[in-house]
């Protein structure tokens, strides 16, 4: 059992190479940084983007089409060994943070137009980004890729119902409209990524180091069209947003985290649940609030994809260290030389 867990937690997201792996977090660690500066020109000069959120829903298939081409069969072996644990992470992902995303929006008074951009983020699928986290993080990877791999999956079927019941008394809501909008900008690029890595793997395989930054940089463009969009409600909205942003993205890590560990999850198992639930596809969140509701509503999702970032990279740090120092400790009691 020893060596099966440090082989999860030593493993990259999706069994990538090191190289491709070292890419990942580099991507990671750089991509807030980029999603900033994103935003900043976008609302420094609203006009270069005038006329471009038609382009969103392409933008964000790029990065589904990414997110396909890293995939293998053993992502999918994942959820048939463990179907519960898988089960568990979504049960939770799609319970905790639509819930949060409507308490949030009620108890701070959001506008409805804001009010439903929280709540569409809280039922988006887990963070494309939750995988390289869980692996910082020393936690899970291999439930980790299975959650998010089925959330994004079954997205179509999940996230227009439940913004639509949770929503619904803000905005109206077509969520028959929002299902092909998923299906057409989520669910199939995925599997024309998931065809390409299946018929030519080897040269796919070239490339894959290249895959996080092209998804790096084109969530950074959907947040400056969604942020040149909405430039003028930015400054007397942007703080209150923050806020709603901050707790939701909080608690659900924290209950994420909880979660696990009440289902006897572990410690790395209990990580990977933190991040999985914790961390939304904000691309597919202003996507759909873009197309369906307004720019201002999009605005939730522009500053959850920068802030989901940080907060998911130094709760990472700290649980590696917490990790490491641990693993010091058991090897100081049994005599051993510490490694680090």
């Amino acid at each position: 059992m020893q060596n099966e867990q440090v082989t999860q937690e030593s493993a990259g997201p999706a069994g990538q190479t090191d190289s491709t792996d070292r890419a990942a977090r580099r991507a990671v660690t750089v991509f807030p940084v980029l999603v900033l500066v994103a935003g900043a020109i976008g609302l420094a000069s609203p006009d270069t983007f005038a006329g471009w959120s038609v382009s969103v829903p392409y933008l964000l298939g790029v990065v589904m089409f990414c997110m396909g081409l890293t995939m293998t069969k053993v992502d999918f072996q994942g959820v048939a060994k463990r179907p519960w644990a898988v089960g568990l992470g979504l049960v939770a992902h799609y319970v905790i943070m639509p819930g949060l995303g409507w308490l949030i929006a009620h108890v701070l008074g959001l506008s409805p137009q804001l009010a439903a951009g929280v709540i569409l983020v809280g039922c988006a699928p887990s963070g494309t980004a939750s995988n390289v986290v869980t692996y910082l993080a020393r936690g899970d990877v291999a439930l980790s890729v299975s959650v998010a791999t089925v959330s994004t999956v079954l997205a179509p079927l999940v996230t227009p119902p439940l913004t639509l019941l949770l929503a619904g008394a803000y905005l109206p809501v077509d969520a028959g409209s929002m299902m092909t909008d998923i299906l057409k900008t989520v669910l199939l690029p995925v599997l024309a990524g998931l065809t390409v890595r299946f018929l030519a793997g080897r040269h796919v395989d070239r490339v894959l180091g290249a895959l996080p930054w092209l998804s790096a940089v084109t969530v950074a463009v959907i947040v400056a069209v969604v942020v040149g969009g909405s430039a003028s409600a930015i400054k007397s909205a942007a703080a209150m947003v923050l806020l709603a942003v901050v707790l939701h993205n909080g608690l659900g890590l924290l209950l994420g985290y909880g979660a696990g560990k009440a289902a006897g999850l572990g410690k790395p198992g209990s990580r990977a649940m933190a991040f999985e639930v914790g961390m939304q596809n904000s691309g597919l969140a202003a996507s759909l609030a873009t197309a369906h509701f307004s720019p201002l509503a999009a605005l939730p999702a522009a500053i959850f994809s920068v802030w989901h970032n940080v907060s998911g990279a130094l709760v990472a740090a700290w649980m590696s260290y917490r990790s490491r120092r641990a693993g010091a400790a058991a090897e100081t009691v049994r005599g051993l030389p510490r490694t680090e």
